[in-house]
């Protein structure tokens, strides 16, 4: 997992070829004010996720992981907090990866965890078993897809 703000995004834009394009659309375009929902940036190999959801407690929010997609992370408003274990070392599976849907659940707790403030960004690799939208109230976040494939 990779912690940062936006405007650093230039310093990890080298890490995958899509990361320059990514950062660009979101610092160019008032996501905030935006339609929530999905925005295609090239088909189903890179698209943002604008959302709002409610957050959860730590107690209740469990770990996810995906094999197909990369994810970034990005705050617009509220706190968020993401819990955050090396995949390889969870054991307690609550639902079998689903191929179709690129997810699969652990129960284990995080060993890490990090808080989102706006403007502030996590790359999560498939590796990387998360934990996102753990905090008190709405807050409003991109997920940026981006096959790994």
């Amino acid at each position: 997992m990779i912690l940062s703000d936006l405007s650093q995004s230039s310093r990890y834009e080298g890490l995958h070829s899509a990361f320059p394009k990514v950062f660009q659309y979101v610092k160019s375009h008032n996501l905030l004010n935006a339609e929530l929902g999905k925005i295609e940036i090239d088909g189903d190999k890179v698209f943002i996720i604008n959302s709002e959801p409610e957050c959860l407690s730590k107690e209740n929010q469990v770990l996810e992981y995906h094999r197909k997609y990369l994810d970034i992370h990005i705050l617009l408003s509220g706190e968020e907090t993401i819990g955050w274990k090396n995949l390889a070392d969870c054991k307690q599976e609550k639902k079998a990866f689903d191929e179709e849907n690129d997810y699969g659940l652990y129960e284990d707790k995080p060993t890490t965890y990090i808080t989102l403030k706006p403007n502030q960004f996590a790359i999560v690799y498939p590796e990387d078993a998360h934990a996102p939208i753990i905090g008190e109230g709405k807050i409003r976040k991109l997920v940026v897809k981006i096959s790994v494939e």
